[in-house]
């Protein structure tokens, strides 16, 4: 079996755990440019790009054996399914859920060779699918907490794509969490579509900060990672356990979109630039070399040029540590795809460029002030003439050489020189 996986960390999150499946199930891996018995696509349909790549990739592996089973997994699949099964090829579709099924639903369709629709009505779904988390010898574990959302902004797909919000059980949370950690594991990045939305599923008052409450108890476990909230998430309890604790990571990627007011409502964001400032002010004040990074879209139907620039000046002011740049995307079934004013692709490519060029710059000023400083660096691989890699509890990503097995341990880095993406240093 050969796997493709577009779009985000959920997505190559479910990707590893469907394999995961497979492999129990007795096949071997190949890569997606080999010939294999069967393909998984695991789409994206966040953008059209998205939904252009899937079908490229659908198209890749019916040439690459034409006898093969296609399946095609993920958003783009759900939202699209009936368009996903007309393409030469395809034989089975499974959307967002289901997959805890997929090897027997591939064998059905590979006994059967009837094409096969099993894409369910996500918006009546209720129950968190569990899939198997494999211990694949890494130091960082990534494990999905949460699935949907129910914000529905103008712009985005994803809450018809994913549904609504479901939490996975706290009991079994931690449960897994103690598990990776005897098999090794030392940070645990906590994922969802909708992260800050855990537990509001579930009843009584569990929420995302009593799991971390729970979570930073179990014994071994270094560091505890968010992989992204919104600005509203933020309780005050959620703010103090975040701050609080060295546990917790000092690096928070905190959704934006947009640093102009007027679009920001047009977006159906429920907070201002204001409040995002205040935000990220007070968190700077409680630990003040937070690693704080954001989404920005550009080419809003309606954004003029004026709040382009003054979306771009209030970022730069911000002094963040990095940005996800996105140019706007048409999504039939959301609002703002009907909106007047839609932004034409050249002007879109310009300003996304100008924002890429800024977060590039953000990144590695922030980087930059880490420059003669001692750092701990969880060590995670290894690569050529003793080069060792890993990552900080701010995320920096930093290279050094060692001798002997450093993986999976905690050592202090002097950060010497800024060279690309990486810090390098040597070990004290």
């Amino acid at each position: 079996m050969a796997f493709h996986t577009l779009g985000c960390k959920v997505n190559q999150n479910e990707a590893e755990a469907m394999q995961s499946l497979f492999r129990k199930a007795g096949y071997e891996p190949v890569d997606f440019e080999e010939t294999a018995d069967v393909y998984v696509i695991h789409t994206c349909t966040v953008t059209h790009l998205g939904d252009r790549k899937s079908r490229q990739m659908i198209r890749r592996a019916v040439r690459q054996n034409p006898e093969a089973v296609v399946v095609v997994s993920g958003c783009y699949a759900q939202v699209s399914s009936e368009e996903v099964m007309k393409i030469p090829g395809v034989d089975l579709v499974i959307g967002t859920q289901a997959r805890s099924r997929i090897v027997e639903l591939a064998e059905k369709v590979m006994k059967e060779r009837q094409p096969l629709n099993a894409v369910q009505d996500i918006l009546r779904t209720r129950d968190f699918e569990e899939l198997p988390l494999e211990e694949t010898g890494r130091v960082r574990a990534f494990m999905k907490i949460q699935e949907g959302c129910q914000n529905f902004c103008t712009y985005c797909i994803i809450p018809f794509a994913r549904g609504p919000v479901r939490s996975r059980h706290p009991d079994v949370v931690l449960a897994e969490t103690k598990r990776l950690v005897s098999k090794g594991y030392k940070e645990l990045v906590l994922t969802g579509i909708c992260t800050g939305a855990y537990g509001r599923d579930l009843g009584g008052d569990m929420n995302l900060n009593k799991l971390l409450q729970m979570l930073k108890e179990v014994p071994g476990l270094l560091r505890i990672r968010i992989s992204s909230l919104d600005p509203n998430d933020f309780s005050p309890e959620l703010l103090d356990t975040l701050t609080g604790e060295k546990i917790f990571c000092p690096h928070l990627h905190i959704s934006l979109q947009s640093g102009n007011d007027k679009v920001l409502k047009e977006m159906g964001r429920k907070y201002t630039t204001a409040d995002f400032a205040a935000l990220v002010t007070e968190l700077r004040r409680r630990r003040p070399e937070i690693a704080i990074t954001t989404d920005i879209m550009v080419g809003f139907p309606g954004e003029t040029q004026e709040e382009h620039e003054s979306s771009l000046a209030f970022v730069k002011e911000l002094a963040l540590a990095g940005l996800h740049v996105f140019k706007y995307s048409p999504r039939q079934g959301t609002k703002a795809a009907g909106f007047p004013g839609q932004v034409p692709a050249p002007e879109k490519e310009k300003r996304s460029q100008a924002f890429l060029a800024l977060g590039a710059e953000l990144k590695r000023a922030y980087a930059a002030g880490f420059l003669g400083r001692s750092l701990e660096v969880l060590v995670e691989t290894e690569g050529e003439d003793g080069v060792w890699e890993g990552h900080t509890d701010n995320y920096l990503k930093v290279r050094f050489k060692g001798t002997g097995d450093l993986r999976g341990r905690l050592v202090p880095v002097l950060l010497d020189e800024l060279k690309g993406d990486s810090l390098w240093g040597h070990l004290l």
